[in-house]
């Protein structure tokens, strides 16, 4: 049932970590049972794998059991956690189903997305999910919660913050809009088809993916700038002053939204530079930290905290990670605002 031994790092995107004690990757719900059922007979610690792409695993890999469901169906618009999720977008938009049209080229799959409720390109999970069905991980009981249930907020659900490690996403079913226009709602879309196109879902979908390409954040092994766990900072929520020049989203509460990257950029930093060991800054786009070649999770923390340190240092602002720590010891120093999964 279980693997013993797995690297981690050739499961995940940034390409670094140590390796699990086991690795199980069950293609039903009731062999997801059994093996948290095994997991807890042997007093294993269970971290719950997707596609491996917002992820920084420590460099003394996981103590217990990763689990990497295979749950990989779809009946209309409900689909199974497993399913690679732009194979679902791809789907999607030949169906001519609007909603998901620019999350196309995120990597990983579907069950990951209403954890960090991932958005692009002016688009969000939530915009158009209904509800997510779950396993208790404690109770081995079978739920399901409605979009409102899930408590959804900027790159944040219930599953990240508040209940993070209680739930395993087995489905989620999305209510997309059949012969919908596509949403132009970013700048660089407008641009790349010009203020009075009329493109299709499919259109937009394949510009996503180039504009994407461009910055390095699609996967691709030909490009080293795509060894990355993807936007690796989050856009500040801001509720004082503001940088003086930044651009400015307002939010519906009373925040604003500043970009990551325009701050990373203007405090010294510069695109292709090594900030620690293997560890440096895309050549494409200053928001994705990339693997340069040898790179450790202990050289991410150190880059990450560096590039935390100089935004700080000159603009008065934190910038919270997007990924995920896994394994790290309890005692280890990890960037500001980090979400950790300690293996104990």
């Amino acid at each position: 049932m279980f693997a013993p031994n797995v690297s981690l790092a050739d499961r995940t995107t940034l390409g670094v970590g140590g390796s699990a004690r086991y690795v199980a990757e069950p293609d039903s719900v009731e062999a997801v049972i059994a093996c948290l059922e095994a997991a807890r007979a042997q007093d294993l610690p269970v971290f719950i794998l997707g596609g491996g792409s917002n992820l920084v695993v420590a460099d003394r890999g996981w103590p217990g059991l990763v689990l990497a469901p295979r749950l990989c169906y779809q009946r209309g618009q409900t689909v199974g956690a497993g399913v690679a999720w732009d194979v679902f977008v791809d789907t999607c938009v030949v169906q001519d189903l609007a909603g998901i049209e620019c999350l196309a080229g995120i990597p990983g799959t579907v069950g990951a997305t209403p954890i960090q409720n991932v958005g692009a390109y002016g688009q969000e999970v939530a915009d158009t999910l209904v509800s997510v069905t779950v396993l208790d991980r404690q109770s081995l009981e079978i739920q399901t919660f409605s979009r409102d249930d899930c408590h959804f907020a900027y790159r944040q659900s219930r599953f990240n913050t508040t209940e993070m490690g209680r739930w395993l996403i087995l489905e989620v079913t999305f209510a997309l809009t059949p012969h919908g226009a596509p949403a132009l709602h970013y700048r660089d879309l407008r641009q790349h088809f010009g203020e009075s196109a009329t493109p299709s879902l499919t259109d937009v979908a394949a510009a996503v993916r180039q504009i994407r390409a461009k910055k390095g954040m699609v996967v691709d092994p030909t490009d080293p700038n795509s060894r990355s766990a993807g936007s690796f900072f989050k856009n500040p929520l801001l509720t004082g002053a503001v940088p003086e020049g930044a651009p400015t989203f307002p939010q519906p509460d009373g925040s604003v939204k500043v970009p990551a990257a325009w701050l990373i950029e203007r405090s010294g930093l510069q695109r292709g530079q090594t900030l620690a060991g293997g560890i440096g800054i895309s050549q494409k786009h200053v928001l994705a930290l990339v693997n340069q070649g040898g790179g450790t999770a202990d050289d991410v923390v150190q880059a990450a905290l560096r590039v935390q340190t100089e935004v700080e240092k000159l603009w008065g602002v934190t910038l919270h990670p997007e990924p995920i720590f896994v394994g790290f010891a309890p005692e280890a120093t990890l960037p500001v605002g980090a979400t950790r999964i300690d293996g104990g």
